[in-house]
């Protein structure tokens, strides 16, 4: 049975949005965490994912698929208004705002996870899904959702109570 080529190519733009998005707001996360106890993870996570955006980019080339820039620009527009959200500060970063990117990172990779695990289940169907090591992808996001989630946990005392 063949891919039906429209269909994977708007999941896989659509996962390409999500991906342009997530980068950005990695990217920025990273920089605002810098020198604190969360920029190491953050650095390597930034690292992560952008390798991973950079692999979907592969996997749509390889199956022939053409990048839609407007999506993808509409993901990389869509992080930027996010960062209009009230943090509990009139202006800068707050410990509000560490936990809230966590949580969207967390979105991130539990995304990748899923995307991942589609293209494994159709893998047989398609012959140039054979390049990609999708298992190791997929072992990846669960590591990234593992250390995400404790970097919120630890995050998150501080931001919600008087522990700061």
């Amino acid at each position: 049975m063949a891919l039906h080529r429209t269909r994977l190519g708007t999941y896989l733009n659509d996962h390409l949005a999500a991906a342009t998005a997530g980068q950005e707001l990695a990217k920025r996360a990273a920089g605002a965490n810098e020198g604190t106890p969360y920029g190491d993870f953050l650095a390597g996570l930034a690292g992560e994912v952008a390798e991973d955006r950079e692999t979907l980019r592969a996997v749509i080339r390889a199956v022939g698929v053409r990048e839609d820039p407007l999506k993808k620009a509409a993901g990389w527009a869509g992080e930027k208004l996010g960062r209009l959200k009230p943090n509990g500060q009139l202006t800068g970063y707050s410990p509000l705002s560490r936990v809230v990117e966590l949580e969207g990172l967390g979105v991130v990779a539990a995304y990748n996870r899923s995307l991942w695990a589609s293209l494994d289940a159709v893998r047989a169907d398609d012959d140039r899904l054979a390049a990609f090591d999708l298992a190791e992808l997929q072992a990846r996001a669960e590591r990234q959702l593992a250390g995400l989630e404790e970097q919120r946990v630890r995050a998150a005392i501080p931001a919600l109570t008087d522990a700061a």
